[in-house]
């Protein structure tokens, strides 16, 4: 049995999709992330991810018949603009204004793969980045950010994500859809519905990964997330968060600070618990 989101459950932690992949990632990025609360420096690609999903949802804003590649392109100008009137130093991204004008490219080719996977013309979305939450029995609570969700007139459920990323080698598509089992399993136990289809749609590569989702499978996720949130509680109560060093390591923002990298990190934060943990935006999901 969960309770509903509004229930007056005490809260133990609370995870998110992108939290949940940094502890399993590397420890002490969650750390950085979720308890030192780290400042993130914007890159262009993860821009680049906001603005593909921002004019993909405003898209649907549009009535049938006028979702057009066309109409995409018209959306990209305008939230980029908005973008950068919320986070103005996202021009520091681009040294000059061709470099600009070479990533806005970058991004008409994304939304231009999206319109080869489907015809948003014949889609009714239920609802677009929808921010998703339950709190469990053991007062964990589960919380994200989902693309879209469709709803068949027979009450059947359809997750989609937009993945402005590299598509997954076939050996790494479990690992792919960890994002979209945590949202069924949040749904499923807030609706009561396991949802019918789990989609991600790969603008870049241009491909379709769907995944058919089941209750047991769902339980051995929670129980997965459970003993993930255990992990996390005795790191935090034993102040050991350990670094894991990869080939992500290249792209971490935190190398000065990490002890892999000869860094050390800052003292534990006492008053910053992660079962406050911010919410991410939605492409930070990405």
């Amino acid at each position: 049995m969960t309770e509903s989101p509004g229930a007056l459950l005490p809260i133990v932690g609370s995870l998110s999709p992108s939290r949940a992949s940094d502890f399993k990632t590397c420890p002490l990025l969650y750390r950085f992330r979720s308890i030192d609360r780290l400042p993130q420096r914007p890159t262009a690609a993860a821009t680049r991810g906001t603005l593909v999903h921002a004019v993909l949802e405003r898209l649907f804003d549009l009535p049938p018949g006028q979702r057009s590649p066309a109409a995409a392109e018209a959306l990209l100008s305008p939230e980029w603009n908005r973008l950068v009137d919320e986070v103005p130093e996202l021009t520091e991204l681009f040294e000059t204004p061709e470099s600009l004008t070479t990533w806005l490219e970058s991004a008409r080719g994304l939304l231009s793969g999206y319109f080869t996977l489907e015809d948003p013309n014949r889609l009714a979305p239920a609802e677009r980045e929808r921010l998703v939450e339950v709190v469990l029995d053991s007062g964990l609570r589960l919380r994200g950010f989902v693309d879209r969700i469709d709803v068949a007139p027979t009450g059947e459920i359809r997750v989609v994500d937009y993945k402005t990323g590299a598509a997954p080698r076939e050996s790494f598509e479990g690992k792919a859809m960890f994002q979209l089992k945590f949202y069924a399993l949040v749904i499923w136990r807030t609706r009561g519905v396991v949802p019918r289809m789990l989609r991600l749609l790969y603008l870049g590569d241009r491909e379709v990964l769907d995944y058919v989702p089941d209750a047991d499978e769902l339980i051995r996720f929670e129980r997965t997330l459970q003993a993930l949130w255990a992990a996390i509680d005795r790191a935090t109560e034993a102040r050991d968060f350990r670094p894991n060093p990869g080939p992500l390591c290249g792209w971490c923002d935190h190398q000065a600070l990490c002890p892999a990298h000869g860094g050390t990190p800052p003292p534990f934060p006492e008053a910053a618990p992660p079962a406050m943990e911010p919410m991410t935006s939605p492409a930070a999901e990405d």
